[in-house]
């Protein structure tokens, strides 16, 4: 929940302009950004075909009774591609459990949206050494029957390391990775989320089965948010 029209539509011209100055970082790398509601239909404005654009959440119901909320029908009528769903500080703020993100994750791809749904343990999870267990748990119950590597993005983030400035080892990368790959379908692309800036991302993606990055603040700098990519 970051900047205002007038920073939304900066932000979305000079990732454009970046890219074409840069257009050799489309050989290797997909963009995609994800505004709040309001900035979705004048971000879309400043996108060129080299960036996707998508949503930060979703509605579990159809379009219908209920105010406040935003439907995946209505973020497809947007020409949002993806979704993102049971971000940390959805499940932390708001209480969502992993059934309501499975039930929005089959919403949004019946409307033919990309859903990159997240998984992560507190820091308290890990001190208590059961951070493959409850990741393992919310996979499975976060996960529509139906996910493929076409219509399902898993994004590890570990909440300890979100805007703290705290960053999981490789070791600790590797480790969490390895645990979800074996437990995705075949081909599910697996994204890092947790602190990633142009400092560490080479280090990161290095790391076996990271398959790309849910960047958080340094998205904010269209420099550090391209610096990402020049990283890999």
């Amino acid at each position: 929940m970051n900047t205002d029209i007038a920073g939304a539509l900066k932000l979305a011209s000079d990732i454009v302009k970046a890219l074409q100055d840069n257009p050799q970082l489309l050989q290797q790398n997909e963009f995609l950004v994800c505004p709040p509601y309001p900035y979705l239909a004048p971000v879309q404005t400043e996108l060129s075909m080299a960036v996707t654009l998508g949503a930060q959440d979703c509605s579990s119901f159809d379009n219908g009774a209920y105010t406040g909320d935003i439907s995946a029908e209505m973020l497809k009528d947007l020409n949002c591609e993806y979704v993102i769903l049971g971000h940390s500080e959805r499940r932390s703020y708001y209480g969502e459990s992993s059934a309501l993100i499975r039930k929005k994750a089959q919403k949004a791809n019946h409307e033919g949206l990309k859903t990159i749904i997240c998984v992560g343990e507190t820091e308290d999870e890990r001190e208590q050494g059961i951070e493959k267990d409850v990741v393992a748990k919310q996979l499975a119950e976060s996960l529509p029957e139906k996910a493929t590597a076409q219509n399902t993005v898993i994004a590890y983030e570990p909440v300890w390391a979100i805007g703290t400035g705290k960053v999981a080892t490789t070791e600790d990368i590797a480790a969490m990775h390895a645990h979800i790959h074996g437990l995705i379908p075949d081909g599910v692309r697996i994204l890092y989320g947790g602190s990633v800036k142009p400092a560490n991302a080479a280090e990161i993606f290095a790391v076996e089965n990271v398959n790309g990055a849910l960047i958080g603040g340094a998205s904010l700098k269209a420099e550090d948010f391209i610096g990402i990519a020049q990283a890999i």
